[in-house]
């Protein structure tokens, strides 16, 4: 396979594959608790009084008129607080694949940015179906660069990736920085989104924006990434024979798997980030 070369995605027998297939469109389907959607079902309104369900609250009060008496004297249906019911909205929610990938000089950088382009134009040509948008950060020297604005355009993926710059130290505090920012401003942008972080790295950082020694000050970053309940994925580039365990701790950090891929070739990384998120919505 060349740099960069596409392919035909592998279906795999998932969760989220089989929701896909069972449903009408390709997005997945998510709740949600805006106003928009299609309303599905019910449930109890536990004291909100927006997106009301009248059918449902009718329903749920028919019951009680008899005992309601000398309220219906000056309605002629009477509705408590208590019967309200809000209306339970589903939408198709797209999927955010977000690859932030080390480009120094740690790790075998040909192998790496080889099988990271052909996977993020694979995944680009799947989610030209489903409705996915990727996007890239790679980090390098002394900084973190958005190389490719989420996006699934597939004529401006193979405009980034054309010349990814390689070389350096390894600034990872940056690109974990860079990472939880690009999802925030997604999740604004995109409040129904469901965002997907896929580090490559090695986890050795050397590099700091601030005071604090490179390792601390990465893991902090990582770990505000968690807390925001965004689902990550690390993958391991180091070589067995040199791993130091600190792609590990990162995913530690991000409460995240981590996977080690001994021979990374980009269909094997499409299907690891496709398993992972059918894993992880369940």
């Amino acid at each position: 396979m060349k740099v960069g070369e596409t392919f035909e995605p592998r279906r795999l027998d998932t969760p989220l594959d089989k929701l896909t297939r069972r449903h009408s469109g390709r997005r997945s389907r998510t709740h949600t608790k805006r106003k928009r959607g299609r309303y599905i079902q019910a449930r109890p309104a536990n004291g909100r009084t927006d997106d009301v369900a009248f059918d449902a609250t009718l329903r749920a009060a028919a019951p009680f008129q008899k005992r309601r008496t000398e309220q219906r004297k000056k309605v002629a249906f009477a509705i408590q607080k208590s019967d309200l019911q809000r209306k339970v909205r589903v939408k198709k929610a797209a999927n955010l694949i977000l690859f932030v990938v080390d480009a120094s000089w740690s790790m075998a950088v040909a192998e790496r940015m080889a099988a990271t382009k052909g996977a993020i134009l694979s995944l680009l040509t799947d989610a030209y179906q489903r409705r996915d948008r990727v996007g890239l950060i790679v980090f390098q020297k002394d900084r973190a660069t958005l190389i490719l604005q989420p996006t699934n355009s597939v004529l401006l993926a193979q405009r980034a990736l054309a010349d990814i710059p390689v070389g350096g130290k390894t600034p990872l505090s940056a690109g974990m920085l860079m990472a939880y920012e690009v999802l925030n401003q997604e999740q604004i942008i995109h409040p129904d989104v469901e965002p997907m972080l896929i580090v490559l790295t090695d986890g050795a950082g050397n590099v700091s924006l601030g005071v604090l020694p490179p390792q601390e000050e990465a893991y902090q970053f990582a770990e505000q990434i968690a807390a925001r309940k965004y689902r990550s994925v690390v993958i391991n580039m180091e070589h067995a024979s040199f791993d130091q365990g600190l792609a590990q701790a990162l995913a530690d950090h991000l409460e995240s798997p981590c996977y080690t891929l001994t021979e990374l070739k980009a269909e094997s990384l499409l299907m690891t980030v496709r398993q992972e998120m059918s894993e992880q919505k369940k």
